[in-house]
């Protein structure tokens, strides 16, 4: 049965006591049990942040006019990330809802340029790397671009040269990462630069990850590639406040050169009988409490803060690293330029979903991974005090499922197991979408997890499939290994 209106209103007291028993069973980022989604920097930061969203709350920067102080704020926030992305003067930008509004208002921006021009271009395409993040897919999606993603090496980081081979009259724009999500490594942008500029194309850093902390890790004498405005050829950089720049969700900052760039991000309508229409982004209202404590995060922490917490979050992330390597049969992957610590198996009787199946039942919040199965984590400086435990129970995990391998077609494991083996992503992408629709169903119990039956009993379906793909290949590889003696 569908929730309705109460026929009156109910006292706030009870409204927020309901509140808070709806929260039962979310993630205990307080206590540092999830590695991403929630970037905490102490109770009293945070009553800072709720303190100056509370003022700015009903406002609208929709109109800079109207709210002069968000104008303002939002000014000054991007002014202070553009020079700690070591921008030039003539850098400009806007603040945005997350790292998924800049990087489709990046893919907008120079979808927009190029019309404008490449006049000729008809079927305009973006060159990245394949870990770059899934928000370009939607982009090109919803702009008409076509993405076309160039591979990685085994400590993630793209090939370069891969990248110029799929460079062609088309392109309008080279993109990476700094760093990259699945396994933290920053990508080459000294050289992928020297391929735009060669090829005359801009280039934009997503560094929604890593924009709020490579630059403090940089100052600690961590070892870093150069990747920001430095490096000639970068044209444009996003970077999320609501991540390690510890401000309320949502608040990112997208970062031009100069307004030449900056001005193909605006959408302006004379038509309308409601009066001429301009947005910076793609929202038309913009609320202003994200923005009044993005502004209140940057000035409270000061460099200083940011220093502080970036040692933690660093000394906490090599800990990890340090002590998952320890761990016979797994392996920590990519390279250590930021705080993303991702761990995988090469040891077959050790199921990485499995694994996980276990630490989720001892109250960890799991991100998983696919190609290759693997788990991820985003170490804060929250996360510190909890390390020494989450080592053991991994390890605890590790020895149980290597001791029952049959835990792998259990669970959960079985299910990303099967899908991250799965090699047709439609068939994928058709069974998740039916799990998710299940979340959204008229009636639907809010608490319930997603449907997994589709998943489920199209399983064996599956497994046939792979089996039979499976024997494909080995009769493929016996007909190769016969003419190759056919022809010594």
């Amino acid at each position: 049965m569908s929730t309705r209106l109460p026929p009156t209103g109910r006292p706030h007291d009870e409204i927020l006591s309901a509140l808070d028993a709806k929260r039962e069973g979310d993630a205990d980022y307080k206590n540092g049990r999830t590695w991403s989604l929630v970037y905490w920097a102490g109770d009293e930061h945070h009553e800072l942040l709720r303190e100056a969203h509370d003022r700015l709350m009903a406002t609208n920067a929709l109109n800079p006019l109207a709210f002069k102080s968000l104008k303002r704020m939002e000014r000054e926030v991007v002014e202070m990330t553009a020079r700690m992305l070591n921008a030039p003067e003539s850098a400009v930008g806007t603040m945005t809802s997350g790292g998924t509004e800049s990087l489709l208002l990046a893919v907008k921006t120079y979808r927009d340029r190029a019309r404008k021009k490449r006049p000729w271009i008809l079927r305009p395409n973006i060159v990245a790397p394949e870990t770059i993040h899934v928000a370009f897919d939607k982009a090109a999606h919803l702009f008409g671009v076509r993405l076309k993603l160039a591979p990685v090496g085994d400590d993630g980081a793209v090939d370069v040269d891969a990248m110029r081979r799929l460079v062609d009259a088309q392109t309008i724009l080279l993109a990476a990462s700094a760093p990259q999500y699945p396994h933290g490594t920053v990508d080459p942008i000294p050289a992928i630069a020297a391929l735009a500029r060669k090829k005359r194309l801009p280039l934009h850093v997503d560094a929604c990850f890593g924009g709020f902390m490579l630059p403090w890790l940089e100052r600690l004498g961590v070892a870093m590639p150069t990747w920001d405005f430095r490096v000639p050829g970068v044209t444009s950089i996003s970077a999320d406040i609501h991540k390690y720049g510890y401000g309320a969700k949502g608040a990112s900052v997208i970062v031009y050169r100069d307004m030449d760039l900056l001005r193909h991000q605006f959408f302006v309508t004379t038509r309308w009988a409601g009066g001429i229409y301009v947005s910076p982004g793609l929202p038309g209202t913009r609320p202003g409490g994200p923005i009044a404590a993005a502004w209140a995060a940057m000035n409270a922490l000061g460099e200083s803060g940011y220093l502080a917490l970036a040692k933690d979050a660093w000394q906490t992330a090599e800990r990890l690293r340090a002590g998952i390597g320890a761990i016979a049969g797994l392996r920590v992957m990519g390279s250590p330029h930021a705080t993303i610590v991702t761990w995988t198996s090469d040891d077959d009787a050790v199921d990485v979903f499995a694994v996980a199946d276990l630490l989720q039942e001892k109250g960890w919040a799991v991100d998983r991974q696919q190609r290759p199965p693997s788990v991820h984590l985003t170490a804060n400086a929250s996360n510190a005090p909890i390390v020494d435990s989450y080592l053991a129970d991994l390890a605890e995990a590790v020895a149980h499922v290597r001791a029952r391998p049959e835990l792998k077609h259990k669970g959960e494991a079985a299910v990303y197991g099967l899908m991250a083996k799965v090699p047709i992503d439609r068939l994928v992408a058709r069974e998740v979408l039916g799990a998710v629709a299940s979340m959204y169903a008229a009636g639907a119990d809010p608490d319930a997890p997603p449907d997994t039956a589709a998943i489920d009993r199209h399983g064996p379906r599956l497994r046939a499939l792979l089996d039979g793909l499976d024997e494909v290949r080995t009769r493929l590889g016996r007909l190769s290994w016969r003419g190759r003696k056919r022809t010594r």
